[in-house]
């Protein structure tokens, strides 16, 4: 896939780039182009271009707003010390989109071809990745959805794909912190057979409530069970999780109704080399509380793209809570910093996850 490429007469000015690399925040701003790529079945995918970056004009009666066929990755791009731009894993988010357009029945983006659209707008806009400090980067938003104009109920015939990008600064603004969750027992997020195993936005909007609910009990995030038994531990609104042990063994919840995280899947390569045996299985919500309050359950952590690794320091629940971790664990700490070295270039990359692209 070749790209045409149309440069902004108004790029952002060099004062005020840097004024807003200094303090990103997250999802506030965006650079000067994004990249758009158009599909039908006839023409297959077509039109692969760079411009400028700006407000898209969709017919009320487009598909993606009445029936949500749509999907979306989220990764970063990091500037090393020699001023080098890397992403991290970036054909697992390509794989994982192939993953999700076949369950959200939409065409599949070739791995190549995905990559080539990142890349392509990673290299017009590279001024605007941060440099490391303090943890910041460029986030990128990936993301395909049903752009025909038509209110019948199948795949759409037309489907856009785009990318666009942020830059971001730290999750944890004031310092690595434990987050306190909430237990729901009143909502789930995926069932067998459901979406949960794809990064679709219909995830994200069905866990806003439970959210809200976790939010209204002053906690930080919420957990879910599994739909069937409601016993099992699955995920948060958007991480997943690990528990470490008395032994140094480390377990995560299986997946089949949760997302397949990209930060997930490295954890447990790293942790691996680091020493310690991690285990995918069902975890009983009992077996995490009572796991905590003997002792045998060290340390709780969750994942993903934006946090990398957060420490979880108590899990609340109407009735009753686990007790409360001031601070993140050295085994948590480690495996964060670990990872996080590889991704700023401070370590080396012997897993080869690291993808140079300027």
């Amino acid at each position: 896939m070749e790209f045409q490429t149309t440069l902004t007469t108004t790029p952002v000015a060099e004062q005020q780039l840097a004024e807003i690399l200094a303090a990103p925040g997250f999802g506030t701003h965006f650079t000067d182009h994004m990249v758009t790529v158009e599909w039908t079945p006839e023409r297959g995918w077509y039109d692969a271009r760079v411009t400028p970056y700006g407000p898209l004009t969709l017919d009320p009666a487009t598909a993606v707003l009445h029936y949500a066929q749509e999907t979306f990755e989220g990764m970063k791009a990091y500037r090393h010390e020699d001023d080098s731009i890397w992403l991290f894993r970036p054909e697992e988010n390509a794989a994982r989109m192939v993953r999700s357009s076949h369950r959200l029945a939409l065409p599949v983006l070739e791995v190549p071809d995905f990559l080539a659209a990142v890349e392509a707008l990673v290299a017009v806009d590279h001024r605007w990745v941060p440099d490391g400090a303090g943890e910041k980067s460029l986030y990128l938003r990936p993301f395909m959805f049903a752009s025909e104009k038509f209110l019948g109920v199948r795949p759409s015939q037309h489907v856009t794909f785009m990318v666009i990008a942020s830059p971001a600064g730290s999750y944890f603004a004031g310092g690595l912190k434990p987050v306190t969750l909430w237990l729901t027992t009143e909502y789930t997020r995926a069932g067998r057979g459901g979406m949960g195993a794809a990064k679709t936005g219909g995830n994200y909007a069905s866990s806003l409530v439970a959210q809200q609910e976790a939010t209204s009990h002053g906690c930080d995030q919420v957990v879910f069970l599994d739909a069937a038994e409601g016993r099992y531990v699955e995920e948060l609104g958007g991480m997943n999780m690990y528990f470490v042990h008395a032994d140094g063994s480390i377990v995560t919840p299986a997946t089949g109704t949760i997302l397949e995280g990209i930060t997930r899947s490295a954890i447990i390569e790293l942790a691996g080399k680091l020493g310690h045996e991690v285990t995918e299985r069902r975890i009983d919500v009992d077996e995490w509380r009572d796991g905590v309050t003997s002792g045998e359950i060290t340390e709780v952590f969750a994942c993903g793209t934006a946090a990398v690794v957060t420490p979880v320091g108590s899990l609340k629940w109407d009735g009753g809570a686990t007790p409360e971790v001031a601070e993140a664990g050295p085994v948590t700490t480690r495996i964060r910093q670990a990872l996080v070295d590889i991704q700023y270039g401070r370590a080396e990359d012997t897993f080869g996850w690291m993808h140079r692209v300027v």
